[in-house]
């Protein structure tokens, strides 16, 4: 099975005392394809670098993940956003961003560029992408990406999808629902946080949220709820399971990320929406236990492993 995320990955800064900051790399779907390609799926991550310096380390970056690269074009004179991570003492994170000329903007913008990422993308399993992955593409590209997604669907393709809201990348909330729920419409996997879920729509609780996307014909939603048992409903059938306690919670970075890339490779590896679940729990407990959104693997190597 091959899996594409599409998306924008990023330059990280993470603390690392005495006001020093470690450099790396990161961005929501991107952190989600380097543990997913880690439990050993193929891999492929969709994006627009520039030519810079920064943009040839990402490559060199994801081809030691053993993340296939042939779909990512670079864009001249370009360079990619950058942000930084502030913790709390509890290991909470707040981000500060400057991504405003990164090329992953344009993404599916351009007729030409579009066309050879439809063909390169009509050879893969299944599709993940994001809310910030819409979030930062124009409106047009946005279109022609949904357009395609329906294309894809009908030619055998699954789609997972993580609204992932972020309020500043959006003109408005009104754009914002409307492009997630068309998305949401063209999904089969569905991976919710119910904090994201609760800001977009004003959810009151988990079950007026499993209501509401009860209206979109998926065939998985799971609801992630921080420490609280994860939500699944599946086959008609609601069912929570438990998260494990996690101890010394250091930077909860990545957490939402990992989580989908361990229930995305269980199932694309054959495993039950259930035991899915439970890898996505220790991929994202072995990630908050450290600092920045990707762990080295001298730390945790195959966390998403049984």
């Amino acid at each position: 099975m091959k899996l594409a995320a599409l998306g924008e990955v990023m330059v990280e800064l993470s603390p690392r005392g005495e006001g020093l900051l470690a450099q790396s790399f990161a961005g929501d779907t991107y952190n989600t394809a380097v543990y997913v390609a880690r439990s050993g799926v193929h891999t492929s991550y969709v994006t627009l670098l520039g030519d810079d310096p920064y943009s040839e380390q990402m490559l060199e970056a994801m081809r030691a993940e053993s993340i296939d690269t042939g779909a990512i074009e670079r864009l001249p004179g370009r360079c990619p956003g950058l942000y930084s991570i502030y913790n709390t003492p509890d290991g909470e994170r707040y981000f500060t961003y400057w991504r405003g000329e990164s090329p992953a903007r344009e993404l599916f913008a351009d007729q030409l560029q579009r066309e050879r990422l439809q063909n390169y993308l009509r050879e893969v399993d299944c599709l993940y992408l994001s809310g910030i992955t819409l979030a930062i593409m124009a409106p047009h590209a946005r279109e022609c990406l949904l357009t395609f997604i329906g294309e894809f669907r009908a030619g055998g393709g699954r789609v997972a999808f993580d609204s992932n809201y972020r309020p500043r990348l959006w003109t408005s909330v009104e754009e914002a629902r409307e492009a997630v729920s068309a998305f949401l419409q063209q999904s089969d996997i569905a991976l919710l946080t119910l904090e994201d879920e609760q800001l977009l729509w004003g959810d009151g609780d988990a079950d007026e949220c499993l209501q509401r996307n009860g209206r979109y014909r998926l065939s998985e939603l799971v609801l992630k709820r921080g420490a609280e048992p994860v939500l699944l409903q599946h086959d008609g059938e609601l069912c929570a399971i438990p998260v494990p306690e996690v101890r010394e919670v250091v930077d909860t970075t990545g957490a939402g990320d990992s989580f989908n890339a361990g229930y995305l490779a269980a199932r694309l590896q054959g495993e039950e929406p259930e035991a899915a679940i439970s890898a996505g729990n220790r991929c994202a407990a072995a990630v908050i236990r450290n600092r920045g959104a990707i762990i080295p693997r001298s730390i945790a190597p195959g966390v998403t492993s049984r």
